[in-house]
């Protein structure tokens, strides 16, 4: 079989042919190649942000890391034989409170999360002026031995006396 086509419909076979040729090359080279490249763009963009945050836990974590061989040297510098509870009653007895303790109760427990022990005391002075408190806090809080006042309660004593009680709880780490 034959056919006998004029001029005008060969160039529209023709048009066709070559159009259908290029639809194959696009939809198998051409798109392909563009569609690898955008997810590869992705998969690039995803890997730097996670290079980033990488970044940012690494200078998180030296942050702390230093800050806990800071604490772990203050903690080896500290007097051997230290105790919380003799640096307290110590303190007060050199700021002239002793005679206004009324109790002190110390106690240790362990920090969950670290395995940490913390050496706790307790400590209730009564009728004393607010100037010997905050002097006592402010030794307590600026001692090298890095204590902590974890818990502090304030009570007025008598209307006119301008005198008050404290209960305070002071933490350390043991070494």
């Amino acid at each position: 079989m034959h056919l006998n086509l004029n001029q005008r419909e060969k160039i529209t076979i023709s048009g066709a042919a070559v159009f259908l040729v290029i639809f194959i090359m696009v939809q198998w080279l051409i798109v392909p190649v563009f569609e690898k490249r955008d997810e590869l763009k992705g998969r690039l963009d995803s890997k730097k942000n996670i290079l980033m945050d990488m970044k940012s836990l690494r200078s998180e974590y030296l942050a702390m890391k230093s800050k806990a061989d800071s604490s772990r040297e203050n903690l080896n510098k500290r007097q051997p034989g230290f105790t919380l509870f003799s640096f307290l009653d110590q303190l007060a007895g050199d700021t002239g409170l002793k005679s206004h303790i009324e109790y002190m109760k110390p106690s240790t427990a362990v920090k969950e999360d670290s395995g940490l022990k913390i050496s706790r005391v307790e400590l209730k002075l009564q009728e004393i002026t607010m100037k010997d408190l905050t002097s006592y806090l402010f030794k307590v809080e600026t001692s090298e031995n890095m204590l902590i006042v974890k818990r502090l309660s304030i009570i007025k004593t008598g209307k006119d006396s301008g005198l008050i009680s404290a209960v305070l709880q002071v933490e350390t780490f043991e070494s």
